[in-house]
């Protein structure tokens, strides 16, 4: 059954062990980005010249995401200091007695369901004290660091970038615009669980993600390069019909209808479509 108010807040970079196109530019180039699917906590040592929004940037995750995991309340960092870096953007949880699952997503304004995907756990789960819970979008009754400006506009949000007209083809048969564009150039078409997934136009397979993970919010997915120098992403697949380095024409299916990764709605079944490098067609 389609639910016309299924949505998906994706707000992050794909980020993999292959390139894609950048977040900004209108065209753009081809970037190695990092990969953040991992759900690890990282550390890292402050080199000279190093300011929180540089290693926010090059972690993918917020200021405040690292100022909260490291106490820094005045937004000062020194050359040697050892930072304890999520791997997404959120709050860092030390389990106390009497701590569910429930109560912990509710303390930091999170989604419960995040928090269960995420830590590959239960609602039901009993936690151990002293154990760490990472809670994605998670957030502490108010930020230590405000920003002091309003990020720019980004091309790839807005939908700009060059019209190829008829060069990619609707992903799915029929189905329902469900949100325009949202997350990098990106819209949600909704159609029924196992509905056929194709490729928009011809190209190489360059990722392709069949897990049931996270993947970084995106689920099971694929993407693709075409000859034209852009990409396209196809999201919250039930299952992947290709793999990397397999050469696909335009209609082929790749993949089937599904609400793995990070999706809001029930019951949330639909594709997120992005298009990296031109105006996305089918917005």
């Amino acid at each position: 059954m389609v639910d016309p108010e299924a949505k998906d807040t994706l707000d992050a970079p794909i980020v993999d062990d292959v390139a894609l196109m950048p977040e900004s530019g209108v065209a753009g180039t081809i970037v190695d980005l990092e990969d953040i699917k991992s759900t690890t906590i990282s550390v890292y040592t402050v080199h000279k010249g190093d300011s929180l929004s540089d290693i926010a940037k090059m972690f993918k995750v917020s200021v405040n995401t690292i100022a909260w995991a490291n106490d820094i309340t005045n937004g000062k960092i020194k050359e040697g200091e050892v930072l304890i870096i999520l791997p997404v953007t959120g709050i860092s949880h030390v389990v106390k007695k009497g701590d569910t699952v429930a109560s912990i997503a509710k303390k930091y304004k999170a989604d419960i369901e995040d928090v269960i995907r995420f830590n590959n756990i239960s609602a039901s789960t009993t936690l151990a004290v002293g154990s760490t819970v990472v809670v994605p979008d998670g957030e502490m009754s108010a930020p230590i660091i405000t920003p002091s400006k309003k990020p720019t506009s980004n091309p790839y949000r807005g939908g700009s970038g060059p019209d190829y007209g008829n060069y990619y083809i609707r992903p799915i048969v029929g189905g329902v615009l469900t949100q325009g564009i949202h997350g990098y150039n990106g819209v949600d078409l909704a159609s029924s669980e196992g509905a056929d997934i194709f490729a928009a136009a011809s190209g190489a397979v360059i990722i392709s993600r069949n897990n049931g993970g996270w993947n970084g919010g995106y689920g099971n997915y694929v993407v693709i390069s075409h000859p034209n120098g852009t990409q396209t992403l196809y999201g919250h697949l039930k299952d992947v019909a290709v793999s990397v380095g397999d050469i696909v024409t335009q209609g082929q299916v790749i993949g089937f209808m599904g609400h793995t990764g990070k999706v809001v709605g029930h019951p949330g079944t639909h594709l997120h479509f992005e298009v990296r490098g031109a105006r996305n067609p089918f917005q």
